[in-house]
């Protein structure tokens, strides 16, 4: 049953009971063994990526059965319909005019004296995607994974995903792949593909980053792996928060927040609103619309555990509630939207207007769905080019420019005891800037 709370107090107290659901006792011990299967495809390689996808996943493989043949990929799309195939290929221009958007500049700046400073970008070698799999099928992570790297210019792409109980790779996806520029993909998946990425394998090429979510064993494995490569982000379950008013459509809210809810069992979704009556409707239009959901079992379930309804007096109250909790997805559905934007401060994705569901977000719009979840859009931003490249700072002194400012590193360096450092520019500057040293 959808809760709905008025009181300020409360809904603080269930909103930070949300944000750190994923913070359970099972953590500890699944870390151990997260940490074994690390060690182990260190040590192994493939020998471990292969055992462990024999006990865990109950699939049995030969090292050279883990790459996707290129019959296998050529086969995929004969697989799809054709109105998959444009829908794939609709998603894959609008995320790459967005993320060409995105692309950082190098520049170079010439100062006073002969000075030049800039930042020069540059791409990694080779990104590692892991995009889930098994009995499921995202063709959308694929692409937001994807063609933000290929937008980079990353030389090499690896894919990697967990096949199904056939052995086979879900054929939407590895058209996805394809569409989007990847051809490197493996049939493996959980914190074993995490350690063949960071570490590589006999057949697996060791990445520089890894990027994509999963369950709690591979955020946990690219949670310990990083520093070894980079990582995009630790996902979390999903969430949304709406902020609605009288305007907003009952039944639109609570397909939103279902949406939602049908990812996972701890999956979050809250409405915020100034309407008690939209408020009780949208709790009958939840359990209207729960009665006939083909995944009503596990919907229901993070309805019941992680679902909020809370009033509040004002919509610059449901701001502050909202920047407290810092949602994944935040959905405006109020008369004017962009007139509350100023007051939010802190949310992963932001979509304003009563005809903007978060599903356009996820699949098709061109910014990323791979967000900060759990409150860290308090400091965190989307999966973007950014996350496949990294910057370089660019620095030339003249001889007069080195000169002028001879004076000032001396006395640093000495300040802080580096007496070489102060050495390497006396050097290269005419006279001794200080003859008793």
């Amino acid at each position: 049953m959808l809760r709905i709370i008025t009181q300020r107090a409360e809904a603080r107290t269930e909103l930070r009971r949300i944000c750190d659901r994923i913070h359970d006792d099972q953590v500890v011990h699944k870390e151990a063994t997260v940490r074994e299967v690390l060690q182990a495809v260190k040590r192994q390689g493939d020998r471990a990526v292969l055992h462990y996808t024999a006990e865990f996943d109950r699939l049995t493989f030969k090292a050279e059965d883990l790459r996707v043949s290129g019959s296998e990929l050529d086969a995929a799309y004969q697989q799809v319909s054709k109105e998959l195939l444009d829908a794939i290929r609709l998603a894959c221009r609008q995320i790459e005019a967005f993320h060409r958007q995105r692309m950082p500049k190098s520049w170079v700046q010439f100062a006073e004296d002969d000075v030049v400073l800039g930042k020069r970008y540059t791409p990694v070698d080779c990104a590692g995607l892991y995009v889930p799999g098994g009995q499921a099928a995202y063709p959308s992570t694929v692409l937001m994974n994807a063609v933000p790297a290929k937008v980079a210019n990353v030389p090499r792409i690896v894919m990697v995903t967990p096949p199904g109980a056939e052995k086979t790779i879900h054929p939407a996806v590895l058209v996805a792949a394809q569409e989007a520029g990847v051809e490197e993909i493996y049939r493996v998946g959980g914190a074993q593909a995490i350690a063949a990425l960071a570490y590589g394998t006999e057949t697996i090429p060791k990445v520089d980053v890894i990027t994509g979510p999963g369950n709690i064993y591979v955020t946990l494995a690219k949670k310990l792996v990083y520093g070894t490569v980079g990582i995009d982000s630790l996902a979390g379950p999903s969430e949304v928060l709406i902020i609605a008013d009288k305007v907003a459509n009952p039944a639109h809210v609570a397909a939103d927040m279902l949406a939602q809810a049908e990812h996972d069992q701890m999956a979050a979704a809250i409405l915020l609103t100034d309407d008690s009556v939209l408020a009780r409707k949208v709790v009958d239009e939840v359990e209207r619309q729960l009665i006939d959901h083909p995944r009503r079992l596990l919907t229901e379930k993070a309805i019941a555990h992680y679902g909020l309804v809370v009033v509040v007096e004002s919509l610059a109250d449901a701001a502050d509630l909202s920047n407290e909790f810092a949602p994944e997805h935040l959905e405006l559905e109020i008369a004017d939207p962009w007139g509350l934007l100023d007051r939010i401060r802190h949310a992963g994705a932001i979509f304003l207007g009563c005809s903007t569901p978060e599903a356009v977000g996820d699949y098709l719009a061109g910014p990323n769905h791979t967000l900060p979840t759990s409150g860290s859009a308090r400091y965190a931003s989307a999966l973007s080019v950014e996350t496949f490249m990294k910057h370089s700072s660019l620095v030339q002194y003249s001889q007069a420019a080195l000169q002028k400012v001879a004076g000032a590193i001396d006395v640093l360096a000495k300040a802080e005891g580096l007496h070489s450092h102060a050495d390497s520019v006396r050097l290269r500057v005419r006279g001794n800037l200080n003859p008793e040293a």
